[in-house]
């Protein structure tokens, strides 16, 4: 006989709001991957340095499919490492105030950046960049 192997990492949560985070980050971390590896690939293999640039992104960002796809990365992202953070925040700081001001500092950074890299890419509009760098040059 031999003894039973010891779990290696966090127990799955048995419910509630740990239970959502427990999944979410499972499931978030696959689609990271698929969207990390998608995106260097089209940026630093498939295209150069060289190649990138404003009409680059210009032309890419002109297709909703690129913009739903470059913010889901950034939604996934931010939650995820955000996820992470709180569980880093709720291991290591153990004084209740403390560890709630933590989470506030961590949950408004989050929103900031998610409002902030919204705007971004919703409203990415390169024939007003255009029309007013010309009108600038003239």
């Amino acid at each position: 006989m031999s003894a039973p192997r010891p779990r290696v990492g966090r127990e799955r949560p048995a419910g509630g709001f740990e239970l959502y985070s427990w999944y979410f980050f499972r499931i978030s971390g696959l689609l990271l991957i698929f969207l990390a590896i998608t995106h260097v690939v089209i940026m630093h293999v498939i295209n150069t340095v060289d190649e990138i640039d404003w009409n680059f992104v210009a032309d890419r960002w002109g297709s909703p499919f690129w913009r739903a796809f470059d913010w889901l990365m950034l939604f996934l992202a931010l939650l995820h490492g955000l996820n992470g953070a709180r569980l880093a925040v709720d291991d290591y700081i153990r004084a209740r105030g403390w560890r709630i001001f933590a989470h506030s500092i961590l949950w408004s950074a989050a929103v900031i950046f998610l409002i902030i890299g919204s705007i971004a890419v919703l409203t990415f509009d390169p024939s007003a960049f255009q029309a007013a760098s010309t009108a600038a040059g003239s």
